[in-house]
């Protein structure tokens, strides 16, 4: 595992090995910082000259999971999973449900729309946009923190129909939704390379790697394997240097609504939702005294709700916002898998 190091001005330069991070903490050459997706870096307190080297990553679009890797020219960065967002569907469902019973109420309501106002406009229904949309936010926070140059992506495709027109051309969400996110990642500078699904069978064959059936089990052999070969291919990678993965869970934060779905006691409806918990943003990373690393939820009686930092269990309701060192922002829950065949290893030989 490589630690992502940033600049004075939080320019990423090439990452570094663990125990040099420490040393430059120590010395105090460098300070903590983490990213929106949870993953630890350097800032260095002095002013360098950037010597990036070519770095790839992979990327393994799921319809649950994910894959992803970045890799040199010799070593392996970075390995992650991700898990797609699920909710929006549902959401939007509940959405309209709620507007629509408002209208009979005697409450705030917005004019009913009742002409479409993207007739004959393409369009990208909200949660095939949402699960692109991820993918295209964990690739920014990524090119924040590491130089990247290529991306490469598997070009996964829909179930075609014989003699259905419409349905091969226009129908499917799924080929609406690559097109424009292969447009947005070439927008940002990126040399983009695309591989088929048979394409990357033949990778693993080539370098000999094999892919696991379970594909919820937080491993490399899951997802991060094929965007591991899609990379190598293209930066000249041998072997994987590295089969601990960051496995990503994205925060669910509730849309502000006007009230509760279901009323309480006496018919009254309290509001529900929202970003801020006390002039703090929800999702806010924070150092608590005795909880430590942890991120904001809600809030009840003037105090804050902490949550597990990789877990997302509530720690507690009661938290005072001057007990909390505020550090970023975070959008994912994050949780590293050590390589786990380094690990056996490692409990040999202490048995």
């Amino acid at each position: 595992m490589r630690i992502p190091v940033l600049d004075i001005n939080k320019t990423p330069l090439m990452p570094t090995t663990p125990a040099r991070a420490r040393l430059l903490l120590k010395q105090g050459k460098a300070r903590p910082y983490w990213n929106k997706l949870g993953i630890f870096c350097i800032i260095l307190t002095y002013q360098v000259n950037p010597d990036n080297q070519f770095l790839v990553i992979g990327i393994d679009p799921g319809s649950s999971f994910e894959g992803w890797s970045i890799v040199g020219t010799q070593e392996t960065v970075l390995n992650g999973m991700s898990e797609t967002p699920k909710h929006v569907k549902k959401a939007v469902e509940t959405r309209r449900t709620m507007r629509r019973s408002r209208r009979y109420r005697n409450c705030w309501r917005r004019p009913a729309r009742f002409k479409n106002r993207l007739k004959n406009r393409s369009s990208i229904p909200p949660s095939t946009f949402a699960r692109w949309n991820a993918k295209l936010r964990i690739l920014t926070q990524i090119q924040k923190i590491i130089p990247l140059t290529d991306v490469v992506v598997e070009d996964i495709a829909a179930v075609t129909k014989k003699n259905c027109k419409r349905w091969n051309s226009n129908f499917s969400p799924l080929e609406v939704g690559k097109q424009w996110f292969y447009r947005t990642i070439r927008s940002l500078n990126f040399d983009l390379h695309l591989r088929t699904g048979y394409e990357t069978k033949d990778l693993r064959d080539r370098f000999n790697l094999r892919k696991t059936s379970q594909k919820n089990k937080p491993v490399f052999s899951s997802h991060a394997v094929d965007a591991w070969v899609m990379a190598a291919d293209v930066s000249g990678a041998k072997q994987p240097t590295e089969h601990g993965l960051f496995y990503w869970t994205p925060i669910r934060f509730h849309r502000r609504q006007l009230h509760r779905l279901q009323p309480e006691t006496g018919g009254i409806r309290k509001p529900y939702g929202g970003t801020i918990s006390l002039n703090l943003i929800r999702g806010t990373l924070v150092n608590h005294f005795k909880h430590g690393l942890s991120y904001i939820g809600g809030t009840l009686k003037e105090r804050l709700s902490l949550h597990h930092f990789r877990t997302g269990k509530r720690l507690t309701q009661s938290a005072k916002p001057t007990d909390c060192t505020i550090l970023t922002r975070i959008a994912w829950r994050t949780t590293h898998y050590a390589d786990t065949r380094q690990s056996a290893f490692l409990s040999r030989l202490k048995s």
